[in-house]
C-alpha cells in the first residue's frame, strides 16, 4: 500500500512540475506579445557608405543605424546605408524653397521619421455671403380714410396704406474671408527592413491650421510613449511652443513674449521641460497637462535631457558647464524639486550639441571633440571627421567626409 502511494505521490509531482514548464513557457511568450523585452543595448553598425553630393544638412541616423536622413539643396533624402542607394525624396512644392519639408524626427524605437511639410494654400482668401443689418424705415401713420365705412356694406374696405405693414426686406453682401496663407501637413515614412526593396511608406497624418505661415521649426522633440510631439516656431521676432498629440488636438503652451533657449520631453509621461525666458527671467519649466511648475530659478541652468526616470540640468557659467544636476521624473510635478549632483567639473558649451544616451550617458559634442559623462566619469573623444555627429542613443558616431563630389559616410560605434 505505502508503495502505492509513493508511486502516486511521484507521478503528481512529475504532473506538477510539467504543468508548471508549460505555464512558464506560455507565459514568457505572452509576455513577449504584449510586452516586447528591450533590446540588450543599443544598435550600432561598423559601415561604409559613399552618397552623391556634399552639402548636407540636419544629419540624422535612424534607429536601427541603416538609413540616414538629410536635406540637400532644400529636398528631404532617405538613404539606404546598406545598399548604397537612395529610397526617399521629398522636393519642395514648385520651385519655392521657402517651403517644403520644414524638419524632422525619427523616432527611437523603428525605422519611421516624422516630417513636417509647408506649402502655399491656393486659396488663401475665400468669399462668403453674409446677411446684412437691414434698414427700416420710419414708421409713418398713414393717412385715414376719406371715405367712410359703412357697416352694413360687406363689400367696402379700409384703404390699402391702412391694411399693410411695413416689412423690412433681409439683404445680403458678399465679403472676403482670410485664411493661413500657408498649408503645413504632418507626415510619417515608414521604412522597411533595409534589405528589402520595398518602398517606403510615406503617410499623411494631419494639416496643422495653427502653424504660423512663414515659421521655422527651431527644436522638435517627441515623446513616443504619450504619442506627443513638442515643437519651437520661430517667426519673426515671435516664438511659439506648440504641442500636437495622436488625437490630431493642437496647442500652444508659451505665454506671450517667452523664448525657449532648449527642451526636451519625457520618455514616461511626456511632460515637457524647457529652458524659459519671459523678460529678464530665466527659469526652468515643466508643462504637464494644463499645469506649470518651477523646477530651478538659477538663471544659470538650462535642460539637458530626460531619460529613464531623470531629468537632467546643466548648469552653464560664462558659455562653460560646470554641472551636471539631475531630479527625480515623476507624474505629479512640484515647483523647486531637490536635485542630485551628477558631476562637476568644465567643459566648453558654445556651439554644442547635447543628448542623454540609452545607458544613461551624458553626451556633449561640439564637432571637433565628445565629451562622455559615465557614472560622473568625463571621457573626451576627438572626432576626425570634416562633420560629425552622434545617434540619439549616444551610441553611433556619424562621420562625413567630402571626397570630390560625394561625401564618404562612416558609421562606427562612439566608444569602441
Amino acid at each position: 500500500m505505502k508503495k502505492k502511494l509513493r508511486t502516486i505521490f511521484a507521478w503528481v509531482l512529475v504532473s506538477l512540475f510539467l504543468q508548471f514548464g508549460a505555464y512558464s513557457f506560455l507565459e514568457n511568450k505572452v509576455a513577449k506579445v504584449l510586452g516586447p523585452v528591450a533590446e540588450a543595448g543599443p544598435i550600432t553598425e561598423r559601415l561604409e557608405a559613399t552618397i552623391p553630393g556634399t552639402d548636407f544638412e540636419n544629419v540624422q541616423v535612424s534607429y536601427a543605424k541603416d538609413y540616414l536622413a538629410y536635406t540637400e539643396n532644400g529636398t528631404l533624402k532617405i538613404f539606404n546605408l546598406k545598399k548604397e542607394k537612395m529610397v526617399f525624396e521629398k522636393k519642395a512644392p514648385g520651385n519655392d524653397n521657402t517651403m517644403g519639408v520644414l524638419n524632422y524626427q525619427w523616432l527611437p524605437d523603428r525605422d519611421t521619421l516624422v516630417y513636417f511639410y509647408g506649402k502655399k494654400n491656393p486659396n488663401p482668401v475665400t468669399y462668403v455671403t453674409v446677411p446684412v443689418d437691414p434698414v427700416v424705415p420710419p414708421v409713418t401713420t398713414p393717412p385715414k380714410s376719406t371715405v367712410p365705412l359703412n357697416p352694413e356694406d360687406p363689400n367696402q374696405k379700409p384703404d390699402k396704406q391702412v391694411e399693410e405693414e411695413v416689412k423690412p426686406k433681409v439683404q445680403t453682401k458678399t465679403v472676403p474671408k482670410y485664411g493661413n496663407p500657408q498649408i503645413t501637413e504632418l507626415y510619417t515614412l515608414e521604412l522597411p527592413n533595409s534589405d528589402e526593396d520595398t518602398a517606403p511608406d510615406d503617410r499623411f497624418n494631419q494639416t496643422i491650421n495653427e502653424f504660423p505661415a512663414g515659421g521655422k521649426i527651431d527644436e522638435f522633440v517627441v515623446s513616443t510613449s504619450t504619442n506627443l510631439i513638442y515643437l519651437t516656431i520661430k517667426n519673426g521676432s515671435t516664438e511659439r511652443l506648440m504641442e500636437i498629440d495622436v488625437m490630431k488636438n493642437v496647442r500652444t503652451l508659451n505665454k506671450t513674449g517667452e523664448t525657449i533657449d532648449s527642451m526636451a520631453a519625457s520618455d514616461r509621461y511626456g511632460t515637457l521641460f524647457i529652458t524659459s525666458k519671459v523678460g529678464g527671467t530665466k527659469q526652468v519649466i515643466s508643462l504637464g497637462v494644463g499645469n506649470r511648475h518651477t523646477i530651478s530659478k538659477n538663471a544659470n541652468d538650462r535642460v539637458i535631457g530626460v531619460l529613464d526616470g531623470k531629468v537632467y540640468i546643466g548648469e552653464v557659467q560664462n558659455n562653460v558647464l560646470v554641472k551636471i544636476k539631475s531630479t527625480e521624473d515623476r507624474s505629479e510635478i512640484k515647483d523647486n524639486p531637490s536635485f542630485q549632483t551628477e558631476w562637476e567639473g568644465s567643459i566648453p558649451f558654445n556651439n554644442v550639441s547635447t543628448l542623454i544616451g540609452s545607458e544613461g550617458q551624458i553626451v556633449i559634442y561640439s564637432q571637433q571633440t565628445a565629451n562622455v559623462i559615465t557614472a560622473g566619469k568625463l571621457e573626451e573623444i576627438p572626432l576626425l571627421g570634416d562633420e560629425n555627429y552622434i545617434s540619439d542613443d549616444g551610441a553611433e558616431l556619424i562621420q562625413l567626409k567630402k571626397s570630390g563630389t560625394s561625401t564618404i559616410v562612416e558609421l562606427k560605434p562612439l566608444k569602441d
